[in-house]
């Protein structure tokens, strides 16, 4: 099992972006502080990975800074542990929705569950 997650596993393209929040085109599910909305892809370049992801942590919910890049980088690692391996081509999509600062091992969880839901 590969532990990593490389610039290639990220959204970076505005379409894929559009193309995830667009209303009909996703399916989403949420549990407490996380909500992952996630839309099945086909992948033609086989070197690509099977799953990309984007991280928002919207600055209306947590207003510090600090508090941004900590809830990004448990995200990160959460997803880098377990993420989903022989599953079907997707786009996810992280979005934070606490208004305070969560413990790692809550993060951890939330993930773990949201990606059993893909």
């Amino acid at each position: 099992m590969s532990c990593t997650f490389t610039k290639a596993e990220r959204i970076c393209l505005q379409k894929e972006i559009d193309e995830l929040f667009t209303p009909g085109n996703a399916k989403g599910a949420t549990v407490f502080p996380l909500r992952m909305v996630f839309r099945y892809v086909n992948r033609e370049d086989p070197e690509e990975p099977a799953v990309k992801v984007l991280i928002s942590v919207a600055k209306k919910r947590l207003h510090r800074a600090v508090d941004r890049v900590r809830a990004k980088r448990q995200i990160r690692e959460a997803y880098r542990l377990s993420k989903p391996l022989g599953k079907r081509a997707a786009n996810i999509a992280f979005v934070w929705l606490a208004d305070k600062p969560q413990e790692s091992a809550t993060v951890r969880e939330a993930v773990v569950r949201l990606l059993e839901k893909l």
